[in-house]
């Protein structure tokens, strides 16, 4: 009895699940708290580029 290609259709479909699967899933390799941490800097620096285009904004408007 041979099973024929039964066998790499099977392998297909379940690579094709696992792609599926995983397809959400991070691939940083970083703890929560290093996750934390890195998201809490990003956070800060997105913030204080916000505060210095508003005072710069400001800035523009009192000079005219």
């Amino acid at each position: 009895m041979t099973r024929g290609n039964q066998r790499d259709l099977a392998r297909a479909k379940n690579q094709k699940k696992m792609a599926e699967v995983n397809k959400g899933k991070r691939n940083d390799n970083l703890t929560v708290d290093q996750r934390k941490q890195r998201d809490a800097e990003l956070m800060r620096e997105k913030q204080r580029k916000k505060e210095e285009a508003a005072a710069a904004a400001a800035a523009q408007t009192k000079v005219k």
